[in-house]
């Protein structure tokens, strides 16, 4: 079952959501993964597990929602006075998030999830924040890498790590950005 598309951000929709996410957070960190449920979130929230039925289709749509959340930055990323600098204080911050044990939990969940909708958001977390940084590089008049080349060349080799390996170090994060903007330098 897919997630309902169009739910008011705000009134009873936005209390049930903030309800149930608020339960399955309290959830994650007494208990088991194991043993959670959908009956049992419900009884935690105060709704009936229809409406997590309803709203997010099953646990697995419900855990990447509540993990996309978590995922999204909560700040602009830091400012060091130069893209270069930018880019490696996020990368080495990013990879450090990521690969701590409830970093990989959430990119777990939201990639064990039915539909992509959870993974294109992250996705375009991920890319607002380097653009962030290169808008901030170009408005110094700084050369800088395309998001594209830094997603393909940055994120997604920091990512793969962390998925199918081992957790990427500092020295590693300081190479892939010296890469990236080497490519730069020589295209």
């Amino acid at each position: 079952m897919a997630v309902k598309e169009n739910i008011r951000p705000g009134g009873r929709s936005a209390r049930v959501q903030a309800s149930v996410h608020a339960a399955v957070r309290d959830l994650l960190a007494e208990v088991s993964r194991t043993e959670i449920t959908v009956p049992l979130i419900a009884t935690r929230a105060g709704v009936t597990p229809s409406t997590i039925y309803r709203r997010w289709g099953d646990l697995q749509e419900l855990l990447a929602d509540v993990a996309v959340e978590r995922l999204r930055p909560d700040m602009e990323p830091v400012d060091t006075g130069t893209g270069a600098g930018d880019l490696q204080a996020w990368a080495e911050q990013y990879a450090e998030e990521m690969s701590s044990g409830p970093g990989r939990e959430y990119v777990r969940d939201v990639l064990s999830a039915q539909t992509g909708d959870n993974a294109n958001k992250c996705c375009n977390f991920t890319r607002q924040q380097i653009e962030t940084i290169a808008e901030r590089a170009k408005g110094r008049g700084e050369n800088f890498p395309a998001v594209d080349a830094v997603m393909d060349r940055v994120v997604a080799p920091i990512m793969y790590r962390i998925l199918f390996g081992d957790v990427p170090t500092a020295a590693r994060v300081h190479e892939l950005v010296g890469h990236v903007f080497a490519r730069r330098k020589a295209a």
